[in-house]
């Protein structure tokens, strides 16, 4: 077992921790400030090729494996985990184009896609159907050589300002077996987008409500056959949960160096703050979850890379773990920064925001908790 990384590994590390401070640094907090939707900085990630970083080298990815993943979206969610929670939410709906999408899809969207070029939405919540997702309302009704499309989705991050949405709607009957996926332009006659959600964080990513009136979607933008859409849906989910859960651990690397830095910089009562014992104790404590959430991320990619049957239960352990863990770490960062971690001149107050919500998307750690405790007494997995 050697959790070194590789020599290309690092250097693939490197670039996207180069990338972060050149591109992502000196916007971020005006990007957050200002609700901006930053497209030219994805067209730039794209040409590095971190628009398609385990997409299928077919329609120009990088074809790297979910581990590689983890390292590039770390480095940049260390900065700005809006930005790049929305960057791994294009790389999996182009990853999921790239490999169940038929020759002509494939050839028309994904070299756009790989490039960052065009971008991609995912469309499964609905109003109704959060974590339930086999209970979708949305219909898609096959009529000639296509299908039409009604129903209405919430919280698709990107919505109006994306190319295209890959989206989960039901071609059959009630459950899982009756959902098929689709890959619908965005500007499709009948789409229409909602209200800009006001959100705590994750502000340099439009979140909108869609709704499908009449949509006429080409047999050919369905991906797969009809009644695998779930299955796609939750083979997503597992690496987004990873992608997420780096997300955490990215952003609470960032507030542990900002906090280490201020606590050599500031003085009280004669002292540097890292002379004090106390504080010194809560950044041991913060550095200690930030490197279990780690491994535990990437042992749950590397599961996932394997094909190992009981990756969904380390990618739900990841999620759980990282995301409260790391959202705790940057409270811990906030609180030592003092006041001046309540100021937006300070990044800490902007990695709380964005990282709160981490603990509810990819379905809520309460959910997590359900996927692995069924895998336990249910299935009677032996997971060690």
């Amino acid at each position: 077992m050697d959790f070194r990384l590789s020599d290309e590994q690092q250097a693939f590390a490197q670039a996207a921790r180069d990338f972060a401070l050149g591109e992502l640094e000196p916007h971020a907090a005006r990007w957050d400030a200002e609700g901006i939707f930053p497209r030219n900085t994805f067209a730039k990630a794209g040409k590095l090729g971190f628009c398609s970083i385990y997409a299928p080298e077919s329609i120009g990815g990088l074809g790297l494996p979910r581990l590689d993943a983890t390292l590039v979206f770390e480095e940049m969610a260390a900065i700005d985990p809006s930005t790049t929670a929305f960057l791994t939410i294009h790389n999996m709906a182009t990853w999921m184009i790239g490999t169940w999408g038929g020759q002509g899809l494939r050839n028309e969207w994904g070299p756009m896609l790989a490039s960052g070029e065009k971008l991609a939405s995912y469309c499964l919540t609905e109003p109704g159907s959060g974590s339930d997702a086999a209970s979708l309302a949305t219909r898609a009704e096959k009529t000639g050589g296509h299908y039409v499309l009604n129903g209405s989705k919430a919280f698709i991050s990107g919505a109006g300002d994306t190319d295209i949405l890959v989206v989960m709607a039901r071609t059959g009957a009630a459950g899982p077996g009756g959902i098929s996926a689709f890959a619908v332009p965005a500007d499709t006659p009948g789409i229409s987008y909602g209200r800009k959600e006001e959100k705590m964080g994750w502000n340099s990513q439009s979140t909108r409500p869609i709704t499908f009136d009449n949509v006429q979607v080409s047999q050919e933008n369905r991906l797969g056959e009809e009644g695998e859409g779930f299955r796609f849906a939750m083979k997503g989910l597992d690496g987004g949960r990873i992608n997420i859960a780096t997300c955490s651990v990215g952003a609470a690397q960032g507030a542990y160096d900002a906090a280490r830095r201020y606590m050599g910089e500031r003085r009280q009562f004669g002292r540097a703050l890292s002379e004090f014992q106390a504080l010194q104790f809560k950044l041991a404590d913060m550095v200690t979850h930030i490197v279990a959430a780690r491994q535990m991320v990437r042992l749950a990619a590397a599961k996932l890379d394997e094909e190992d049957p009981q990756a969904p239960s380390y990618c739900a352990m990841a999620k759980r773990l990282a995301t409260d863990l790391c959202f705790q770490a940057c409270l811990d960062a906030q609180q030592i920064h003092g006041g001046y971690g309540y100021l937006k001149d300070y990044p800490l107050e902007r990695l709380v925001r964005d990282t709160r919500v981490h603990q509810i998307l990819e379905g809520t750690n309460e959910i997590m908790r359900v996927i692995v405790a069924r895998q336990i007494l249910e299935k009677g997995a032996d997971i060690r």
